[in-house]
């Protein structure tokens, strides 16, 4: 069985673009125990996510990617020079997880956050929520699909 997910990302530190050019990527850096869980112990491969870039004028989903490798240690956890570095990690007990991406569609137009707060279809969605600022989230297979709709985009 196939989930779906909304993924954010700052078009400035990595944009579904550079995705599209690297054609895969490891999803690091993610450092709330929500979005890891969800990494770690819901993502398969397969799953498809909406790319959602944040922190942008307007926001907006740029695009559809999918799993293409399951949860593994996130190495920047262990790199004291990262950002991410976590003192309480060991690689016998790591604390972060992340996984790999591929791009599959660009949107030929992008589906802002207002256009998603506009559509009564999604009023359920989580990204258009006060207050959800997951990293990471599911989304309903049926908000999936309006989505697609949105950017005339057919799976």
């Amino acid at each position: 069985m196939t989930n779906y997910w909304l993924m954010k990302s700052e078009p400035h530190v990595y944009s579904f673009d550079d995705l599209v050019k690297d054609g895969s990527t490891h999803w690091d850096g993610v450092r709330n125990y929500q979005a890891r869980n969800f990494m770690r112990d819901k993502m398969r491969i397969g799953d498809i996510v909406l790319y959602y870039h944040s922190n942008t004028k307007p926001p907006h989903i740029a695009g559809i990617s999918k799993i293409c490798k399951e949860s593994y240690p996130d190495i920047t956890q262990f790199d004291q020079k990262s950002k991410y570095y976590d003192p309480k990690a060991t690689k016998e007990a790591p604390r972060w997880f992340l996984i790999d991406m591929e791009p599959v569609t660009k949107f030929d137009a992008m589906v802002t956050l207002d256009q998603l707060k506009e559509n009564p279809a999604l009023e359920e969605m989580l990204v258009i929520k006060r207050g959800q600022r997951l990293s990471v989230q599911p989304v309903d297979k049926t908000h999936f699909d309006e989505v697609c709709k949105m950017a005339n985009i057919y799976l």
